[in-house]
């Protein structure tokens, strides 16, 4: 089963949400949790917990159990753990990006079978070549796995970055999209090669227009400000393709108000589709 085979599973089972688990210092506080390890752990069962029946897809941020060093790392091993065992798809919020070999580590890292730190897909960054993916892309592959590439992002910073042009006339993120679009052109289905494009965005500033079969990770909504009733305005042809991305406006509700906030996202979703 690829991964574009298994997403579009999950889609068809569990929607098109995608609940984010991001151990803020602040969100533990507001938990009664404490700023360490086993406090990261207990936040991220819950969430599972919570997701598990609700929702089909989870995205750890790597980052804020990375900040607690190796005894982090063995938390979200098992939160890692917990969620691939409830049967949610699981996405790393890692966005590695490096060349040659080191990148190769990286991927095998994440994407290999029986890995401590096993997930179905992780982000990763093209901003040292969009071909220094192609190892990435192969251990992928080969293990049914997944990545999801930036493309374009909401900060203000990359906006130079992403819009500059390239000699084909083409933006620096459409012609990462172009690219990921070629990776996906043998898929029948939903490709296995996704891309990040903030929904806080416009898609026109950044050259952006026919995404095809290309999975969507989509941050932004919720707290960030973008509205899952404009899902299909934002995403046009392609929308049943995104994940919805929700983190601290599922995340602020609580432990005792986290599996509502859930059944809320998830059905704003399922209904921003139908429209």
């Amino acid at each position: 089963m690829t991964f574009g085979e298994r997403l579009r599973s999950a889609f068809d089972t569990g929607g098109n949400l995608c609940v984010g688990i991001d151990p803020h210092a602040f969100l533990l506080a507001q938990w009664n949790l404490t700023d360490d390890p086993a406090g990261l752990r207990e936040f991220g069962l819950r969430v599972v917990e919570a997701a598990s029946t609700r929702a089909a897809i989870v995205k750890p941020q790597v980052a804020f159990f990375e900040r607690h060093g190796s005894a982090g790392f063995a938390a979200l091993e098992d939160v890692l753990g917990a969620a691939r065992a409830a049967g949610l798809l699981v996405i790393a919020d890692a966005k590695r990006g490096d060349i040659g070999s080191t990148f190769d580590a990286y991927a095998s890292a994440w994407l290999t079978p029986g890995s401590p730190l096993e997930v179905h897909a992780i982000t990763v960054s093209p901003y040292l070549g969009i071909g220094s993916i192609e190892g990435p892309r192969a251990i992928a592959a080969a293990n049914g796995k997944g990545l999801f590439v930036l493309a374009a992002t909401s900060n203000p910073e990359a906006l130079a970055l992403q819009t500059s042009r390239m000699a084909s006339g083409s933006t620096v993120a459409a012609g990462i999209v172009e690219e990921v679009q070629q990776w996906n052109s043998a898929d029948a289905g939903l490709g296995s090669v996704g891309i990040v494009l903030g929904a806080t965005v416009d898609r026109g500033d950044f050259g952006i227009t026919d995404l095809g079969n290309i999975p969507v990770l989509a941050p932004g909504f919720g707290h960030q400000g973008a509205r899952i009733g404009d899902l299909r305005a934002l995403y046009g042809a392609a929308a049943a393709n995104v994940l919805v991305s929700a983190s601290r406006s599922i995340l602020a509700a609580g432990p005792s108000g986290i599996a509502a906030a859930i059944e809320q996202q998830a059905a704003e979703v399922a209904e921003a589709l139908a429209a």
